[in-house]
């Protein structure tokens, strides 16, 4: 193993890092930022859009781009534009000044997603071993990071408007100076000619196994804080740490699901963590106190956790090159963070935040039946770093 493949897998990690404090920042904020410009549930809705089109509109472009590009060249340009939006998100004055703020962040996010996964897959491979699970237990460290962050700036009544600059320019300095370390992936000519091809089958399934985890994810990330105070009771800063749990509950499961996985298999992985998405969201909603609702906000956080990491990990080993099969299946799974928390707004206008809660229970159920039809052997192509002269060879890992 060379120095500059280690310094790669920190650089990817890393990344993920701030991806998730500068995306959880945000999130952990909902409420202050419901405040502050007196916004409804359903305008609340609205601004969650923005972002989610914002990001999905990148997402469904970066097939050609990552074939041309590389995932190495985006991030470089992607990770200060999402630092730099996530002060405007913040500095915005008005509502349709914070829906553009949020297209833009959603935008810029949106291509530093999918190129990250795409460098943590070119990353897995040059190793020959399951780490993506790891890469996102990094997200998880940056989440819980803004969820704990959030929690103190609300008891030490830091502004929404302050929180969120302060956030964003420091980590412009830090994604420049990651941004060192990323690997290049294959030669361009192999990369174009694949991103005009039709994916194969298995990237459109894994693409919607990642939709139904993803709308989970979103709608915990979006509505849990709502939840937790406007229907629980549980004062702001107690209903913050809802999320910051479900992170670390989501942390515990990735730091282990690559050792998992290679024991027992992505396919029998997915269809257990479905059931118990499903199972816990409802101890969630069946809650007689927010304290019990918390407490098993870490048990659902727990169970969906590895599903998206092994959708992408095992989309990047469906073509010869991981950057257009991951832009392909991450496109349709960020497609359930655009529709999973608007879902949620507007079913709370006609029945109530509880009842349209219930949606992860379905969508958990959902995971389990998709996982069956994942095929029971795993594909892993293993590649090596460009640096190093021993040819790419491909394995077969039950």
């Amino acid at each position: 193993m060379t120095r500059n493949l280690r310094t790669a897998r920190n650089g990817a990690i890393l990344t993920f890092v701030l991806a998730g404090l500068m995306v959880g920042t945000m999130t952990v904020r909902i409420p202050a930022m419901t405040d502050k410009l007196g916004l409804s549930e359903s305008a609340v809705g609205l601004i969650l859009l923005a972002w989610g089109l914002g990001a999905l509109v990148t997402m469904q472009s970066m097939r050609g781009v990552m074939a041309r590009a590389g995932s190495r060249a985006v991030l470089r340009i992607g990770g200060p534009l999402t630092a730099l939006s996530l002060v405007g998100v913040g500095l915005a004055p008005n509502v349709p000044t914070l829906m553009a703020a949020a297209a833009l962040f959603g935008m810029a996010f949106g291509t530093v997603d999918i190129a990250m996964n795409a460098q943590g897959s070119t990353v897995e491979q040059a190793y020959g071993r399951p780490l993506m699970n790891g890469m996102h237990a990094g997200w998880c460290v940056g989440a819980i990071s803004a969820g704990g962050l959030g929690s103190l700036s609300i008891a030490l009544g830091v502004p929404f408007t302050l929180h969120l600059t302060l956030i964003g320019l420091v980590s412009v300095p830090l994604t420049v100076a990651i941004g060192r370390t990323y690997l290049p992936e294959r030669p361009v000519a192999q990369t174009a000619e694949q991103a005009r091809r039709r994916m194969p089958p298995i990237v459109y399934l894994l693409g919607a196994i990642m939709f139904f985890a993803f709308m989970v994810e979103g709608t915990v990330a979006d509505w849990n804080g709502l939840f937790m105070r406007d229907s629980l009771g549980a004062p702001e800063a107690l209903a913050a740490l809802g999320y910051p749990v479900f992170e670390v509950g989501m942390l515990v499961a990735r730091l282990s699901g690559d050792r998992i996985r290679s024991r027992f298999g992505a396919r029998g992985m997915m269809t257990v963590s479905g059931l118990a998405t499903a199972g816990f969201f409802a101890v969630v909603l069946l809650a007689p106190t927010p304290l019990v609702a918390v407490f098993a906000m870490f048990f659902v956080g727990l169970g969906v956790a590895t599903i998206s990491p092994m959708t992408l990990s095992l989309a990047g080993t469906a073509t010869g090159n991981p950057g257009p099969a991951i832009a392909q299946a991450g496109a349709m799974g960020y497609a359930g963070l655009l529709l999973g928390p608007v879902v949620i707004g507007f079913l709370t206008d006609v029945t109530s935040l509880r009842t349209a809660l219930g949606l992860a229970i379905v969508l958990g159920v959902l995971i389990t039946i998709a996982a069956r039809f994942l095929p029971r052997r795993e594909h892993t192509t293993v590649i090596t770093f460009p640096a190093e002269a021993e040819p790419a060879r491909e394995r077969v890992a039950a």
